[in-house]
């Protein structure tokens, strides 16, 4: 598509008239401009500069540097581009401003076709100087090794042959395919319902052949420690992936080796407290995790048809660095890995007992006795679960509730509105006329917000980093119910009153204890399958196996919030809670009337999620299981207890109060 002759002049006359497809292309400029400076910050000038910003030629978008290479280059030569990993735009410094110029009237609304075939329109504006935020410097992990070329392409040739795929399901060594992957095992097979192995049932043949004779040669060259006693070979098509795992310490020993064969692949590894790495693995290298990157790190690979990779050709394995002046985009291939293990004899003595599944106490959670207590029970059971679920829960939240929506388009144009606790930002894109931020604790579900073009960010709801009085409202949609102290409740509803100015209003929904009320059942206690979304909760397995929680999450401190005012006025016990004698929290089988306040409710993946496409559940511990069960922390609020919970604030009035499907709810304003 031709760029409208308007786009040359920035400051075109007044005078000038435009017809209706230079009028939509300057529109769409616009909102390219405004986009980039709410989201990103980056502030489009007026004037003419060496810098451009290219709006929808990004990584992100799937343009890899090559593509945007050719329609750069057309308009003069270039001092750099540069492609931020994951954003939607990129940068291009020209050798003179007239070479910019040239390419602001020449490319702007120009069309170009991105690596999944996709047609995509640039929208160019230019800015004072290229910024971004440069990431630290980073290492590998302790103990992991990346070796190049461990083997020929004749090996690896021979060794893709003698997987056959199609041979006998009857053969002890045929596993059916997982999701959106094929596995067999050999020398004992994994068991996905319980992360391990029987290690007093190997399989018939042990490894194969060629194997051996190649663990052999690693042995003598000292790349590898001990032989291995167990493969498991996992096929993957592109834009399939494996959640992120520890691999269990109970079944298996220190050293883990996997082979790529195929095609290279980007491996994320992610240390407790956060830090992230991306390791590039090429075809025919060897990954060698010991220690700290064997039992502390998660590994996992992103489900994605493309990755972001160093574009120098000298490049080929190891960590992606953060130069966005050498970043491009590669496009995945059919993938065969070969991991070997071997099965541990002897108990897991790891200095790592916080994710040791042996070492770990079995003893289920029970109701906090204190604050520090409190947020370790929030840590593993609310925290920790929906990191690791993420991605399936985005899957069944796409459809907005009615009177939340009502609430949201009855405020001003031009409200500025917090969503605390805003999951995978189904309201902030509700309505056009509001400024919208969202907030959650879980890094994966803001990472899709981010995905999907929402300002979010990650914090506690008790302690969110915006100054007191500056939203016209919020929302907190299921989220209080996961604290699990009245004290904690009350000061994550005195964080929302924090931050409204004063007449601004708060929507607040909540599980309700009650989830039959004025003779009327709920949808979820009616276990009407009426759409993906009432099947999450509307969920047939009351499973109480294994509470599957193994990793130690991101790091954390204890309440950080502002002090907690009274809640000597709240009295629970007035809305006749069904308590069991036990301190230990039961289990909740869903379709059923809630038995106790305070709940584990399950989370599971059994069934036929046909509507995820390429989601995967994250196992914790091993490798993934077809049909984990997670169990969510939940507090379940009786009728008047969120209202009087809102009355201990002291500085807000409760203006609306209702039940909503299940929920309570209520509406407050800021005194």
């Amino acid at each position: 598509m031709a760029a409208p002759s308007i786009t040359v002049n920035i400051n075109h006359k007044g005078g000038l008239k435009l017809n209706k497809i230079e009028k939509k292309f300057l529109r769409k400029q616009s909102k390219a401009r405004h986009v980039l400076l709410k989201h990103e910050g980056i502030q489009a000038v007026s004037y003419p500069t060496q810098s451009l910003v290219v709006a929808n030629g990004g990584l992100g978008n799937g343009v890899s540097r090559k593509q945007l290479l050719l329609a750069l280059e057309k308009c003069g030569p270039m001092e750099a581009l540069l492609m931020p990993p994951n954003k939607p735009y990129a940068f291009v410094i020209y050798k003179t401003i007239e070479e910019s110029k040239k390419a602001y009237a020449i490319l702007n609304g120009k069309e170009i076709i991105d690596d999944l075939g996709q047609k995509i329109i640039l929208y160019l504006n230019f800015v004072e100087k290229a910024q971004w935020k440069k990431m630290r410097l980073q290492a590998l992990p302790p103990g992991l090794l990346v070796v190049e070329e461990i083997i020929s392409s004749e090996d690896e040739k021979m060794l893709l042959e003698s997987v056959n795929w199609t041979g006998d399901t009857g053969n002890q060594n045929f596993q059916k395919s997982l999701k959106h992957r094929r596995v067999k095992h050999f020398g004992y097979e994994f068991h996905y319902e319980n992360n391990t192995v029987d290690k007093d049932k190997p399989l018939p043949g042990g490894l194969p052949d060629i194997c051996n004779s190649i663990l052999e040669k690693w042995l003598k060259e000292g790349y590898i420690k001990h032989k291995p006693d167990q493969l498991t070979i996992n096929q993957y098509e592109p834009g399939h992936g494996i959640p992120a795992h520890i691999d269990t310490h109970s079944a298996f020993e220190d050293e883990i080796i996997s082979l790529s064969l195929g095609a290279e692949i980007v491996m994320d590894f992610k240390h407790p407290e956060g830090v992230t790495v991306q390791v590039m693995l090429p075809r025919r290298s060897l990954l060698v995790m010991t220690g700290e990157s064997r039992y502390l790190w998660t590994h996992g690979i992103t489900p994605r048809k493309f990755d972001t990779v160093q574009a120098s050709e000298q490049f080929k394995g190891g960590i992606i660095t953060s130069d966005i002046g050498d970043l491009t985009l590669s496009k995945r291939g059919i993938r065969t890995s070969f991991t070997f293990r071997k099965v541990r004899r002897m108990p897991c003595n790891c200095s790592y007992s916080s994710v040791c599944d042996r070492q770990r106490k079995a003893t289920p959670p029970s109701l906090p006795e204190s604050s520090k207590e409190a947020w370790k029970l929030e840590r593993e059971h609310v925290h920790h679960v929906y990191d690791l679920i993420a991605r399936h829960f985005s899957s069944t939240r796409h459809s907005p509730w009615p009177r939340i929506v009502e609430f949201l388009k009855a405020l001003p144009s031009g409200s500025i509105v917090a969503d605390i606790g805003c999951g995978n930002g189904k309201y902030l894109g509700i309505s056009k006329e509001l400024y919208m931020i969202g907030c959650d604790r879980s890094q994966n579900l803001v990472d899709i917000c981010r995905e999907r073009q929402f300002q979010a960010l990650v914090c506690d709801a008790l302690s969110v980093p915006f100054r007191s009085g500056s939203f016209d409202a919020c929302i907190s949609i299921a989220v209080i119910h996961h604290f699990s102290t009245v004290e904690r409740r009350v000061a994550a509803l005195q964080e929302l009153a924090r931050l409204l100015r004063p007449g601004g209003q708060a929507l607040i929904y909540v599980w309700a204890m009650e989830q039959e009320y004025k003779n009327q059942k709920s949808k979820y206690l009616k276990g009407r399958k009426t759409s993906q979304e009432d099947k999450e909760e509307i969920n047939s397995d009351t499973t109480t196996a294994g509470l599957l929680v193994n990793q130690t999450p991101d790091g954390g401190s204890e309440d950080q919030a502002s002090p907690v005012p009274t809640t000597d006025n709240i009295q629970e016990g007035e809305c006749k809670p069904r308590k069991v004698p036990s301190s230990e929290l039961p289990v909740h089988t869903n379709r059923t009337s809630f038995q106790s306040q305070d709940v584990l409710v399950p989370w599971h993946f059994k069934g036929n999620p046909s509507k995820d496409k390429d989601v995967e559940p994250f196992s914790l511990a091993g490798s993934p299981d077809p049909s984990p069960v997670f169990h969510r922390y939940y507090h379940v609020f009786c009728d008047g207890e969120l209202e009087a919970s809102c009355q201990a604030l002291g500085d807000v009035s409760v203006l609306q109060s209702y039940y909503d499907q299940g929920n309570w709810c209520v509406v407050l304003q800021k005194v």
